[in-house]
């Protein structure tokens, strides 16, 4: 970052910690959420990519950022929900190559039998390509999680409102076995 740019930087408290697994980040996340934290008050640091646009190509550790304004935020994202779009992307493909097939068949020479064979014929190298892209966004997203662990850890912070709020996301944290959970005055 050059001299001239700036961090703006607001006085909210935040809880932040470091997690060795996804499961038990995202087993933190649950509790979080069911406990009253809205989803946009939960963020982990962002993509290398990110890090890399952000703070330069230098090499960086979980405890280096976890207290650093300039970190890249971003959300957390599901299993569950990663899942879906990995099925949505599989089943448009199918559902596009199929659509394609059977607008060819819009005749009313075209019989049920040649219906039914087009929306497999279409439909099939439309599943193969959804299916590769799909793994493809699930692999990345894997990808992601490691990244941060081979850095230290998977970074989570919490914003929070009061004195009860902060004494319940460092303690929910904490039972997740977050590590060097503590709470920091400012947030992005």
């Amino acid at each position: 970052m050059s001299s001239t740019e700036k961090t703006k930087v607001i006085r909210i408290p935040e809880a932040v910690g470091v997690f060795d697994s996804f499961e038990q980040l995202q087993a933190a996340f649950y509790d979080l959420r069911s406990v009253g934290f809205h989803h946009s008050d939960i963020s982990l640091l962002g993509s290398e990519r990110d890090l890399r646009e952000k703070l330069g190509n230098a090499f960086w550790t979980a405890p280096e950022l976890e207290d650093d304004p300039r970190a890249p935020r971003a959300h957390f994202v599901s299993e569950e929900a990663m899942g879906e779009l990995e099925g949505a992307i599989a089943g448009g493909f199918f559902f596009v190559g199929s659509a394609i097939a059977m607008t060819a068949l819009l005749t009313p020479a075209s019989t049920l039998a040649a219906s039914i064979a087009a929306v497999a014929i279409g439909g099939t190298p439309g599943a193969v390509i959804g299916t590769l892209l799909a793994r493809r966004v699930g692999q990345d997203h894997r990808q992601y999680y490691e990244t941060q662990i081979h850095h230290g850890g998977i970074l989570m912070w919490v914003r929070t409102r009061d004195k009860e709020h902060e004494d319940l996301a460092v303690k929910i944290m904490r039972a997740h076995s977050g590590k060097d959970v503590h709470l920091h005055n400012w947030t992005k």
